[in-house]
C-alpha cells in the first residue's frame, strides 16, 4: 500500500483501523469483582510466586531500593533491544545483507518481519515460564539468551540468513521485559497503584531509547565500527542477567519478609 498510494494515506487508513480495533476490545473489557479467581483455579497447586500482602503507594515506591534496582536493570535492558531496532537497518547496510533475497525477501524486511513476530511472542512465553520457575530466574534466562545471540550475531553480520535468523533470538530474548518487569513491580509493591507505578518504571525504556539509539550510533561512528556496540550491549545483557538473579531475588525475599 505504501508504493502504490504512499505513506500519508496508508498511515492514515492504517491508523484508524487500529483506531478502531482498539476501541473495539476497550468495550469488551470488565472490572472483575472483588476476589474474582478464574474458573477452574487451584491456589493449593499454582506457582507460590514472591508476591507482597499489601500494596505499596507511589510515593512509599520511591523510596525502596528495590524500585532503582529494578530502573537500572530495565533501563539496561531497554538500551540493548533498542540499540538494534533502532540501528539494524545502518549495521545491515553497512555489511551488505540488507537486500539479499532470503526466502525470496530482502534480508532486512524480512528480519523486521520476523523481529516483530518474536517480540510479541515472548511476551506470553516468558511469561508463563516466570509463572512456573519465579520471575528472577526467568529474567536470567532471557536476558542470557539476549547477550549470547548479540555476540553470535556480531559474527555472523554479513551472513543474510543468519542475520535474520538472529535478530529474531534478539528480540525473543528482550520482548519479555514488557511482561517480566511489570509483574515483578506488582509482585513486589501491590496491585492498587500498579499503573502509577510502572509509569515510573517505564520512564527507563525513554532511557534506554537514548542510550540505546543516538548513543550507540555516536559510540559506532567514533570506534569506526560495530563491535565495541555490540560487545557492550552484551554486557549489559549479562549484568543485568546476574543482577536479576544474585540480587533482585535476595533483595525482594528480605522486603516481602519485612512486609
Amino acid at each position: 500500500m505504501i508504493k502504490s498510494s504512499g505513506y500519508e494515506k496508508t498511515l492514515l487508513v492504517w491508523g484508524i483501523i487500529q483506531g478502531a480495533i482498539g476501541v473495539a476490545a476497550a468495550l469488551g473489557l470488565r472490572v472483575p469483582p472483588e476476589g474474582y479467581l478464574p474458573q477452574g483455579f487451584n491456589p493449593a497447586i499454582a506457582q507460590q510466586e514472591l508476591q507482597t500482602k499489601r500494596s505499596y503507594s507511589p510515593r512509599e515506591m520511591l523510596r525502596n531500593p528495590i524500585f532503582y534496582l529494578l530502573f537500572l536493570m530495565m533501563t539496561m535492558m531497554s538500551t540493548s533491544g533498542l540499540m538494534v531496532v533502532s540501528n539494524v537497518g545502518p549495521f545491515a547496510n553497512e555489511y551488505k545483507v540488507a537486500q539479499v533475497l532470503v526466502l525470496g525477501m530482502a534480508a532486512l524486511p524480512l528480519s523486521l518481519t520476523l523481529s516483530r513476530v518474536t517480540n510479541g511472542l515472548t511476551r506470553p512465553f516468558f511469561g508463563w515460564v516466570s509463572d512456573q520457575i519465579g520471575r528472577e530466574q526467568t529474567m536470567a534466562l532471557a536476558f542470557t539468551l539476549e547477550a549470547i545471540a548479540i555476540l553470535v550475531l556480531l559474527g555472523v553480520l554479513d551472513n543474510p540468513v543468519l542475520f535474520v535468523v538472529l535478530t529474531g533470538l534478539v528480540f525473543f530474548g528482550w520482548g519479555e521485559i514488557f511482561s517480566l518487569f511489570p509483574s515483578t513491580l506488582t509482585d513486589t509493591f501491590g496491585p492498587k497503584y500498579a499503573a502509577t507505578n510502572y509509569g515510573f518504571l517505564y520512564i527507563a525504556q525513554g532511557v534506554g531509547s537514548v542510550l540505546g539509539g543516538p548513543a550507540a550510533a555516536f559510540l559506532r561512528q567514533a570506534t569506526g565500527g560495530w563491535t565495541t556496540v555490540f560487545i557492550l550491549v552484551a554486557c549489559l545483557d549479562a549484568l543485568t542477567a546476574l543482577l536479576a538473579i544474585a540480587v533482585l531475588r535476595r533483595m525482594r525475599q528480605i522486603h516481602l519478609t519485612a512486609g
